[in-house]
């Protein structure tokens, strides 16, 4: 059937509607490749968004008591997936729950990145634990040789005031009083962590950890 102006009924859209709103099937080709392209960029972005998470070795679900981090999570049933690869990854055994529980200073109290070429004064007081260590790693967890040879100091060896609380000097050079040896030639971006380790202590949980002592953490000087 045709209309005065000689259109075809069954065909009149195509020529009169704008070509951007015409009902047209698409190819099935672009379709395809349409598709696909969307996958793959999908797939691109969740895997670099693991990577990164993974490559910066600092678990989620933290919870933060000035400088120091705690992962009460991990080593439990309760830890998320990105934590666990990140301790299968770098081969870290956490503490359990009933062991005791970890704090990761990876900054200063002022908020500056921990650097392996300067001092710092550690002071204050820890939470009640029955034994606690305090050890300088690099920035990818791994111990440094240092010039007497150790990376720790633990509280059944350490000179305290008579409220109990401490001053912790961590230093390149040698100290005196309670000192914490760094890494005598740190390679450059090495990084640095401190890590406080409580054991058979109570607080295990976050909620436990509201209202605690942690260490200060002051910068002496830096080269």
């Amino acid at each position: 059937m045709r209309h005065a102006t000689g259109h075809v009924e069954s065909g009149w859209h195509k020529e009169l509607l704008p070509r951007a709103i015409r009902p047209e099937r698409p190819h099935p080709l672009r379709t395809l490749v349409f598709l696909t392209s969307i996958i793959i960029l999908s797939a691109l972005i969740g895997v670099s968004s693991a990577y990164v998470l993974i490559e910066r070795e600092e678990p989620l679900d933290s919870i933060s008591v000035g400088a120091w981090k705690a992962y009460p999570t991990a080593g439990t049933p309760d830890a998320d997936p990105y934590s666990v690869a990140i301790y299968t990854r770098g081969g870290y055994i956490p503490l359990a729950s009933g062991e005791g529980l970890s704090l990761t200073a990876r900054t200063d109290s002022s908020g500056q990145a921990l650097d392996p070429a300067c001092s710092y004064r550690i002071t204050g007081r820890t939470p009640t634990a029955r034994l606690w260590t305090l050890t300088a790693v690099d920035g990818h967890g791994r111990l440094q040789q240092t010039m007497p040879g150790r990376n720790h100091l633990d509280s059944q060896n350490l000179l305290r005031r008579g409220d109990g609380s401490f001053d912790i000097t961590a230093s390149a050079q040698i100290k005196s009083g309670n000192w914490l040896p760094l890494p005598t030639n740190p390679a450059p971006g090495s990084g640095l962590r401190f890590v406080l380790r409580l054991y058979d202590a109570p607080v295990t949980t976050g909620a436990a950890l509201d209202g605690v002592s942690v260490p200060d953490i002051d910068r002496i000087s830096c080269p």
